[in-house]
């Protein structure tokens, strides 16, 4: 018979009140609780650029003289990778090295350092089919937590798998702030973006986080955006065009912030620092009501 490994996860306790009709979510005990850093979580389309954009977030974070720590929650832990210059191991991969032994890790066996001095951590995720990438956010936010790191921490940026609805999507909204949502001009991401909104007001029942606003990103337009956000109440932070040094930057492994000078990379470095800046200010809470997903079908689209 094939013996059974538990892994030591962090003790959940069910919610009082549900994060939504029907909603079976966990409450992450309150011992886990981050702390005093600015918490800000990245989601958007799979595909639309949240890790380029969280990294070079974190960059400008740094720039602007803030001690940051970006950790990315996907299975295929390629967040961090262009501040690192290569895959690092995850919080699962290090774990099970020690047999899931968390008091044998030190600080430098899960997290490393990246460009800019930023933090960077990659939780991973359980083997496909095995488990909940939520219980995995949370043993990488216990375990920073019990290594001091966060008391060191300015800004925490969390980079979250696509547009699933999974405990792994929703758990790092249990940490945060603000979620930011990346997008494209297009009805698939903008689709996208309505189930992360409906998400994120469910969560907000029970915890801090809200709606901070819109990145809309390789966009050299952003009408669609703007009739979505004008329906629903949301708004545009940030507008980084599709241009081939963001393209090449990935290619390189290397942030936006270290490739070559040129006028339109200047003006994208410019971008992200303003956006790190009105983040670290403080940005209104946005109160949105997402829409029917037939309506969106009415209302994107040219006439």
């Amino acid at each position: 018979m094939t013996e059974t490994t538990t892994l030591p996860f962090p003790t959940l306790k069910t919610s009082r009140r549900p994060d939504g009709e029907g909603s079976l979510q966990v409450q992450l005990d309150p011992s886990v609780s981050i702390g005093t850093a600015k918490v800000f979580a990245v989601y958007g389309k799979g595909g639309i650029g949240k890790s380029t954009t969280s990294s070079n977030l974190s960059v400008a974070f740094s720039k602007l003289g803030k001690r940051v720590l970006q950790i990315g929650c996907d299975p295929k832990h390629d967040s961090t990778f262009t501040l690192t210059k290569k895959l690092m191991p995850t919080v699962i991969d290090v774990l099970e090295s020690v047999d899931f032994h968390p008091e044998e890790l030190r600080v430098e066996d899960f997290v490393y350092p990246g460009y800019s001095g930023v933090m960077c951590v990659e939780a991973g995720g359980p083997p496909a089919g095995t488990g909940c990438g939520g219980y995995v956010v949370g043993q990488t936010v216990k375990l920073l937590k019990e290594h001091h790191l966060l008391e060191e921490t300015d800004v925490v940026i969390f980079d979250v798998l696509g547009d699933v609805v999974c405990g792994g999507f929703a758990a790092p909204l249990q940490h945060a702030d603000r979620a930011l949502i990346v997008t494209a001009n297009d009805f698939d991401s903008i689709f996208a973006m309505n189930r992360i909104v409906q998400a994120i007001g469910a969560k907000a029942k029970n915890y801090k986080v809200r709606l901070g606003g819109v990145i809309a990103n390789r966009s050299a337009a952003t009408d669609q955006i703007d009739k979505f956000n004008e329906r629903i109440g949301l708004k545009t932070m940030a507008v980084f065009p599709d241009l081939d040094v963001i393209r090449r930057s990935r290619l390189k492994k290397a942030t936006l912030f270290e490739m070559e000078d040129s006028p339109e990379l200047a003006a994208v470095q410019a971008e992200y620092l303003r956006l790190a800046a009105a983040l670290w200010l403080g940005t209104e809470p946005l109160e949105c009501t997402p829409m029917k997903d037939r309506d969106i079908f009415d209302l994107l689209g040219f006439d």
